[in-house]
């Protein structure tokens, strides 16, 4: 496709493998009932120690006491309360102490003055938590007195218990407007309950003198977290199980061709799914650009759009995937009715060519970046609004803006990535040592996905000033352009062509190569992840094929073999 620089570096290969996932331990441990008796192997077998009756688990770091509270926390909090008072009876260890009961009851019934005279007993040592935890159960003093119109009660609690505790003079005026306020009972009937209340106290307080809600829980979620970000496979929406350790294999990586489409006559340049993975654009070097339709039984034509006079090297769809842009080499943008396959809107200016397209995340207006190295801001009917002249894209340039459309990114240099704030005109750089051929936007707008000529791909965290974190390397790029893309769930994986022919798929936290997918004869040069199905792919080659991607494990019953309306059907051969 086209071309980037004459000069050919040495190319790369490298032989890619992966490592099994190394499980991680539940912790899990059998306890041996003690009987009555002594047996032989009794006789020889250690005597737990006083120590070793204080924790539990296979490693010796959980502390039993520690472990029922939480325990029976949870079931207080699943509405379990007799199991929880059980649990409390028959092990000995109290959920809290007696005169954290008595102050959770005093602010449950409303006894303000008692509560905050037992809050300084429960062993509270730092004073600031004191000070802090009384000034929210006397605001709510305050605000309850409030709503029964008992104003002057309200005011002396003001005057006499929260000012001396209360540190910030703003919270004291915005109480007091409650009570000038003409209807005074309107700004507090949104007083928080008690148990609300309660929640609030409890988070103020420390672990060890209340234990925090939901914290089983947190420790439960939070090791199923530690063990999916460790799998280097993981690429699924099931629900994780509790009963054994996770681990996901290769199945779950699309690695299979499932569908061929060959409607195209010439190299295909571009392939993006819509925003709800409904639709696949491939724009190719005849000329066109096809609309694709994503069914239970795979990709069906919808649209082959026509009227462009230079091949077309970039889409974009509409934020709500009811429009498409279609970019030509150097010549126009055209805005596409995806319904209907009509083109409803023409832009194009007088001297200069428009080299690549994007939306607005709003739908209401597009960019597009010109061969003068301008950028250039539409609205749909034509319009051109703005314009950022200077050296802000060159001839060769994707284009994107960030979802708060305040941040557009673009190819200024051959080696640099500009963003630029539109309101602020603040401009900063992402600057590489080698030719840039590409960028891919993560969803989130954090990362920066930046496609090197040096059969490089680099990652870079663009949250205030950019920072480079990943790199990923295996495939080769000489002298075309060769785009990468996110993907799979949670956009955790990197996916790329090659001009060897072959799919690229590397982890994207860890960086390490994860599958190359063989099956086209012409170099790849572009690949798109369906963002509603992590496991559909799509790439696009100078074979003048797409090939989609699925999971091996995939109904080969909804696949049969033939060929009807451009599209290949297969079993997952190459």
């Amino acid at each position: 496709m086209g071309g980037v620089d004459d000069e050919e570096p040495a190319l790369k290969r490298m032989k890619l493998s992966s490592n099994g996932l190394v499980g991680l331990s539940n912790g899990s441990s059998s306890v041996e009932p003690v009987g009555g008796g002594l047996s032989s192997d009794s006789m020889a077998r250690t005597l737990p120690s006083k120590e070793d009756e204080q924790v539990v688990g296979s490693k010796g770091v959980i502390k039993r006491d520690e472990f029922v509270r939480i325990i029976a926390k949870a079931l207080y909090s699943l509405g379990y309360i007799k199991s929880g008072e059980r649990l409390e009876e028959e092990s000995g260890i109290a959920l809290h102490s007696p005169g954290v009961n008595l102050f959770t009851q005093q602010v449950l019934d409303g006894n303000w003055d008692e509560s905050v005279a037992t809050l300084r007993k429960i062993g509270l040592t730092d004073e600031t938590v004191v000070r802090s935890a009384s000034c929210l159960i006397l605001e709510q003093k305050f605000f309850e007195l409030l709503n029964k119109d008992k104003v002057m009660d309200a005011l002396k609690t003001l005057r006499e218990e929260i000012t001396p505790l209360c540190i910030l003079s703003s919270r004291i005026r915005e109480l007091s407007s409650c009570l000038v306020s003409p209807s005074p009972k309107q700004d507090v009937v949104k007083v928080r309950s008690r148990s609300k209340l309660m929640e609030e106290l409890q988070k103020m307080l420390p672990p060890t003198v209340m234990i925090p809600e939901k914290r089983l829980e947190h420790l439960v979620e939070q090791a199923l977290i530690l063990q999916q970000e460790s799998c280097p496979f993981h690429n699924s929406m099931d629900m994780m199980s509790l009963y054994s350790d996770h681990h996901c294999g290769k199945d779950l990586i699309p690695s299979k061709t499932v569908q061929i489409l060959e409607k195209h006559d010439g190299e295909v340049w571009f392939v993006q799914f819509s925003h709800n993975g409904k639709y696949l654009a491939s724009a190719s070097k005849d000329q066109t650009t096809i609309i694709w339709e994503v069914g239970v039984n795979g990709l069906s034509i919808k649209h082959i759009l026509s009227g462009h006079q230079k091949p077309i090297h970039s889409v974009s769809w509409s934020p709500n995937d009811e429009e498409l842009l279609t970019c030509g080499e150097e010549e126009c943008v055209r805005r596409w009715d995806v319904s209907t396959g009509k083109c409803v809107q023409i832009y194009e200016k007088a001297g200069a060519g428009l080299v690549s397209c994007t939306w607005f995340p709003g739908g209401k207006h597009i960019l597009s970046s010109l061969s003068d190295k301008s950028i250039c801001m539409w609205e749909l009917d034509g319009k051109e609004v703005e314009s950022w002249k200077g050296q802000k894209s060159l001839k060769i340039s994707d284009l994107d803006i960030t979802d708060d459309e305040e941040v557009i990114l673009s190819i200024c240099k051959p080696n640099t990535v500009l963003l630029f704030n539109r309101e602020t005109k603040v401009e900063r750089f992402i600057e590489e040592n080698q030719t840039l051929t590409s960028f891919s936007l993560s969803k989130d707008n954090k990362f920066l996905l930046v496609d090197l000529l040096n059969q490089e791909i680099h990652l870079w965290n663009i949250e205030g000033d950019p920072k480079l974190v990943g790199k990923y390397k295996g495939h080769q790029r000489a002298r075309y352009i060769i785009r990468s893309c996110f993907g799979g769930l949670k956009q955790a994986f990197i996916a790329s062509g090659s001009e060897d022919s072959q799919v690229y798929i590397w982890h994207k936290s860890s960086g390490e190569p994860i599958e190359i997918l063989p099956g086209h004869s012409g170099s790849v040069n572009c690949v798109s992840w369906n963002p509603a199905n992590p496991h559909m792919l799509a790439s696009a080659s100078d074979d003048r094929t797409i090939r989609i991607w699925g999971l091996n494990s995939l109904d080969k019953k909804k696949y049969q073999n033939g060929h009807s309306n451009g599209i290949h059907y297969c079993n997952g051969g190459t």
